[in-house]
């Protein structure tokens, strides 16, 4: 005889499932006001989130300049300096070749992807499907398409230029004043919040920095590796375009997984078209091999600690990024996964017990046994 149910035990379970699903709606509703005020002060947030990337990276030199006596303002200045000239260097001795030589590149994936419909039509594989056929031929109108809105952009987008200026000259001025008064934020803010706050705001705030300036410092130098090597290996196979390749290659490093799929493709694209697919089949090789030790060697020694998300974690926050804003998206989905790892650890420190000591048992001591 099977056992009934307890209606006062039914009707708790249904009390308990209603309060939660009624706090967790009020918790995705603040998460839905907070996305959306973001979104409103996004032309704010924007400037801020790009001046807290380039001071990660020049933090080290500035705090080494502080160290060694410099004033905070001269340090600051001294490092906001040679910023602007390293990235003028870049944007004289790389973008400009690389802008002159993307419509090249867009026409090489282009004709890449038509070679692969082709040998995708022939034997051994002999697919004549037409929706697979539909499907290529949507995927060259829309590459096509998409390189044709970039060049209209960016020859006729006068108020885009503009807004890139504005959000370049703003986040300039805002790393300058991170580098000279960052450390003095946190003692300030302390002394602002009430009660635990001014522990728990701070502490959090600190431990997102470190994160944050793990993450581009790491990614950056990883991206510069994988850069050189796959560069190196594309000029000696004479691939062309290894400039705006290797370039590519360093940017998609800051979208983990995704980044490094896509910037392989395209170079295996552009074999393939130029040199031939026994080159292509070689490029894919030195691209695997990189990649492995990336992910093997590079990776684990430079970044010691990580960033304490799983691979699908990041997976899964690069396509939601991505979906939601574009390429912007995908290069802020893995830190702003960290940043949320972050304060769901501190969180989960502070609501758990602290652990229990076993009660110590005091030695028996013994009745002194005479010499």
């Amino acid at each position: 005889m099977s056992a009934m149910l307890s209606s006062m035990r039914t009707r708790a379970a249904l009390r308990a499932s209603a309060r939660v699903s009624v706090e967790l709606l009020l918790v995705l509703v603040m998460a839905g006001v907070c996305l959306w005020l973001l979104g409103r002060m996004w032309p704010v947030v924007w400037p801020l989130v790009v001046a807290l990337f380039l001071t990660t990276l020049t933090w080290p030199l500035a705090r080494c300049l502080r160290r060694h006596g410099w004033p905070p303002a001269l340090a600051a200045s001294a490092v906001t300096v040679l910023f602007l000239l390293v990235a003028a260097g870049i944007v004289a001795l790389i973008a400009v070749p690389v802008a002159s030589q993307s419509g090249e590149l867009a026409d090489g994936v282009v004709e890449g992807i038509q070679k692969l419909r082709e040998w995708a039509a022939g034997p051994p594989l002999n697919i004549g499907d037409d929706q697979i056929t539909g499907a290529f031929d949507a995927a060259t109108a829309r590459v096509q398409d998409s390189v044709g809105s970039m060049v209209t952009t960016v020859v006729t987008g006068v108020s885009t230029v503009f807004s890139g200026v504005v959000t370049a000259v703003l986040a300039l001025f805002l790393m300058f004043f991170f580098l000279k008064d960052g450390p003095r934020f946190l003692p300030w803010l302390a002394r602002q919040l009430p009660g635990r706050l001014a522990t728990d705001v701070p502490t959090v705030a600190a431990r997102s920095w470190d994160t944050l300036g793990a993450f581009v410092r790491s990614q950056a130098f990883v991206g510069l590796l994988d850069a050189v090597f796959i560069g190196l290996g594309l000029w000696i196979l004479g691939v062309p375009l290894v400039l705006p390749l290797a370039v590519l290659t360093f940017v998609s490093a800051f979208v983990p997984i995704v980044g490094a799929l896509f910037a392989g493709l395209v170079a295996v694209l552009i074999a393939l078209v130029s040199n031939g697919p026994t080159d292509a089949l070689l490029v894919l090789a030195i691209i695997v091999v990189v990649q492995q030790l990336e992910g093997n060697v590079f990776q684990p020694m430079i970044q010691s600690r990580g960033l304490g998300l799983h691979a699908a974690v990041i997976l899964l926050a690069v396509t939601l990024g991505g979906s939601l804003a574009g390429v912007v998206g995908s290069l802020l989905a893995v830190p702003a996964a960290a940043l949320i790892a972050v304060f769901w650890n501190y969180l989960r420190e502070q609501l758990s017990d602290p652990p229990q000591e076993p009660a110590s048992e005091e030695p028996h001591t013994g009745d002194a046994v005479p010499a």
